[in-house]
């Protein structure tokens, strides 16, 4: 019996030992790819649109029921990044029908956005202090936010498919095809 008992204990720290082995062959530290270290987001190249937003492809959205300002999307410009951000050009109206046209982009995943640049005088011009910013939820002008909830995100992830962004943009569409940015409003490009 205690021949079995030797043998029995033999096998068990082979077994042991081969799973130890087995265990640090495949750590993820030692091989460098550990699924769950964060992931560090590194920015591509991002050029300025070469032109004005198009007047045809101006799509107005619902922002909030406090804002005075109306707001659209040139869909034209909007563009989908393999780097995670999807940049955009918004056209911001007063209330005395002045204009600003900025590019901007926005990330899903840490909802942030960033503006690239703004329109004068009918060039773009580069804003060189920009960096990424949290997007604000509870401000009358919270346009970011209404973009990334209603078109362009999908919770945290970036909708990859344009024709869906394009259509979650449309006030006057039903179930999935409607934008859900906010309420309708009756006060934004007389929406409702």
């Amino acid at each position: 019996m205690s021949s079995f008992i030797q043998r029995f204990s033999q096998i068990l720290v082979c077994i042991c030992f081969a799973l130890t082995l087995f265990a640090c062959a495949g750590d993820p530290l030692e091989s460098g790819l550990d699924p769950f270290a964060p992931m560090v987001f590194k920015e591509g190249v991002t050029k300025m649109p070469a032109n004005p937003p198009n007047p045809s492809t101006l799509v107005p959205f619902y922002v909030s029921q406090q804002t005075i300002f109306k707001f659209a999307v040139d869909t034209d410009s909007i563009s989908i990044g393999a780097d995670g951000v999807t940049r955009y050009i918004v056209v911001m109206t007063n209330p005395s029908d002045g204009q600003q046209a900025q590019y901007e982009g926005i990330r899903c995943d840490s909802f942030q956005w960033r503006l690239y640049g703004t329109l004068e005088n009918g060039s773009w011009r580069e804003n060189p202090l920009s960096s990424w910013r949290s997007i604000q939820s509870n401000v009358p002008n919270r346009y970011q936010a209404s973009l990334a909830q209603g078109a362009f995100c999908n919770f945290n992830t970036q909708e990859k498919n344009i024709k869906t962004v394009v259509q979650a943009l449309n006030p006057n569409g039903y179930g999935a095809s409607r934008f859900t940015g906010g309420t309708k409003p009756t006060n934004s490009f007389g929406v409702e």
